[in-house]
């Protein structure tokens, strides 16, 4: 059985394969420089970044599947900020994907296409850090996990939780 909701189960496969695919690019560069085949050592790279591409696309599919129901709690510009963030990442994954794949030739261009590839990985840390932040800030801002509660104690127009200290001082949570 799949669970309700799916896309917070999805997401931290492209999570944890950004932060992983840069840490393998290094290493396989470092492999074919001591002379390892290019094709065996590029070929991990490629293939996780392969997955990565496709888990952002499971990822983004699964948020749109499960948007209207959240916009109800959060409203529509929070959710809009992470979907954008989100299909820039998709975009990015793509595109140091394709990249990546040329990595995979001998020759100049292929040793061209990896260093380009290895700087992309880079590149979506920082993408995906922003997707990774505007989802906690759904989350944990704007409350958007209580739209999948019985009975949703916040609502598109309240905003963040917000109690006052003993101290008078208001405190949002």
């Amino acid at each position: 059985m799949l669970p309700n909701p799916l896309h917070p189960a999805v997401v931290h496969l492209p999570i944890a394969l950004t932060l992983l695919v840069p840490v393998f690019a290094a290493v396989a560069l470092w492999t074919i420089h001591r002379g390892a085949a290019p094709l065996r050592a590029w070929g991990v790279t490629v293939a996780l970044l392969a997955a990565l591409a496709a888990s952002a696309f499971v990822s983004l599919k699964t948020g749109e599947q499960q948007e209207d129901r959240v916009e109800r709690v959060v409203g529509e510009r929070p959710i809009e900020t992470h979907e954008e963030a989100a299909e820039a990442f998709l975009v990015a994954a793509a595109a140091v994907l394709g990249v990546g794949l040329v990595g995979l030739v001998r020759g100049r261009v292929g040793t061209v296409a990896r260093g380009v590839a290895a700087a992309g990985t880079l590149a979506l840390v920082g993408a995906g850090w922003n997707v990774g932040r505007s989802g906690g800030e759904l989350v944990y801002r704007h409350g958007a996990a209580t739209a999948y509660l019985d009975a949703p104690a916040a609502t598109a127009d309240a905003g963040p939780v917000a109690r006052e200290s003993a101290g008078g001082e208001r405190d949002e949570h």
